[in-house]
């Protein structure tokens, strides 16, 4: 995981986008991995990490072959350790969902762009 993060952080950074936004989306891009790691029943699962810049949003898609088990966020226990990623990704991003395709589920998050970095920011992702 630690590859995926520096490569995320290396795209990020090319990208021009702020320290702070790359920290939130490495932090939400380990969530939604480890969700899908924990929870996917498919045996041998691989699991695709995809971040697009899309105008003026960035978008995180963390797809797995368990196209029928959509996650909720739900109540962590009381002094639990699991159970807050999805609680992180709504507070943290600025919008967020999930979607089937025929095979694969994916798990999304969308990121406002500040003006400035809007500016700097390649033109296709």
């Amino acid at each position: 995981m630690s590859a995926a993060r520096r490569r995320l952080r290396e795209a990020l950074a090319d990208w021009g986008v702020a320290e702070e936004l790359t920290d939130t989306v490495v932090l939400l891009t380990s969530e939604l991995v480890t969700n899908a790691v924990l929870h996917c029943r498919v045996s041998c699962a691989q699991v695709r990490v995809t971040l697009t810049l899309d105008g003026a949003e960035l978008v995180l898609e963390v797809t797995d072959p368990d196209r029928d088990r959509l996650p909720r966020p739900r109540r962590p226990a009381p002094g639990g350790e699991g159970g807050r990623g999805l609680i992180l990704v709504e507070a943290l991003a600025d919008a967020w969902g999930c979607g089937q395709e025929p095979y694969t589920k994916c798990v999304w998050a969308r990121f406002t762009l500040p003006e400035t970095t809007r500016a700097h920011a390649p033109a296709t992702s």
